[in-house]
């Protein structure tokens, strides 16, 4: 059989996976805090028909000869780079200008990581994202002190109104018309954040090559980002980029499909040399 086809089929799947990823960005455009994907291919090895040859005292030296076998998936990265913002007035709206992941909590202590900051007060008071998971941060004491402990953030019911600091504080205004702060929250920050895993509902999850520091840092600090309240940070997702990539994707299969059509003549001919 050859060798074409095979090529030709490989390029068909490397192209088909780039427009499920293609698919899958435009679909997330404005979806809060999605990190958009990327495809890279690679060559796959090569059939060397001739090795090289150095240069000797009566001739020079020769190249190898090799053919190539196809193309392979290279990665699939997550960009991280930073999103568009949509402006909402709603308090506990968050956008992250910079570095650093918002830190949720499950029931199960599970640990996750997001860029999306669209949180909500539960019935117990407690700042949570759309599934329910706990915010993490700092807490206060009595006397609105902030301490060391990391746990779960919340706003008193009694409180008339609250604000969220670009460092992260909750502040809120009691009964007697006092600012209380709440506590303060804290950010994950990732050396290579193209590690995460994605868990869906605009999670991520980490793993052994993110890169995650030791410890949780508190918003404008250690190169973290800052906190935006009222506002969201949107989809990273150019669209015009993305039908560009489209277009290029297309063409590349239809591409790879004449190989395979005309990769099936030739061999219809050598069928035909015996009649």
């Amino acid at each position: 059989m050859l060798r074409s086809m095979y090529a030709g089929i490989s390029g068909m799947k490397n192209f088909q996976t780039k427009l499920d990823v293609i698919g899958n960005n435009i679909a997330n455009v404005n979806t809060a805090g999605f990190k958009k994907g990327r495809v890279t291919f690679q060559d796959m090895m090569s059939q060397t028909t001739a090795g090289a040859q150095g240069p000797t005292a009566t001739r020079g030296g020769v190249n190898p000869m090799q053919v190539g076998l196809g193309s392979q998936m290279g990665t699939i990265d997550n960009i991280h780079t930073q999103g568009f913002r949509q402006t909402t007035n709603n308090p506990l709206d968050l956008q992250l200008e910079g570095d650093g992941m918002f830190v949720l909590q499950d029931a199960d202590d599970s640990t996750y990581y997001t860029r999306a900051g669209n949180f909500y007060l539960d019935d117990n008071d407690n700042i949570v994202n759309p599934d329910g998971y706990y915010l993490r941060g700092f807490t206060a004491d009595d006397n609105g002190e902030i301490t060391t402990g990391i746990g779960n953030l919340s706003i008193p019911e009694t409180a008339k109104s609250f604000s969220i600091q670009t460092d992260g504080t909750v502040n809120y205004v009691n009964e007697d018309n006092e600012t209380i702060v709440a506590g303060q929250i804290l950010l994950a920050s990732f050396s290579n954040p193209s590690g995460l895993e994605k868990a869906g509902s605009n999670l991520f999850i980490n793993s052994p090559n993110a890169g995650l520091a030791e410890n949780l840092v508190t918003p404008e600090t250690e190169g973290t980002a800052s906190i935006v309240s009222g506002a969201l940070e949107m989809s990273n997702v150019d669209l015009a980029e993305e039908f560009t990539e489209m277009i290029t994707a297309q063409r590349g299969f239809q591409a790879n499909t004449r190989i395979i059509t005309t990769s099936d003549e030739i061999l219809q001919e050598l069928v035909n040399l015996k009649r």
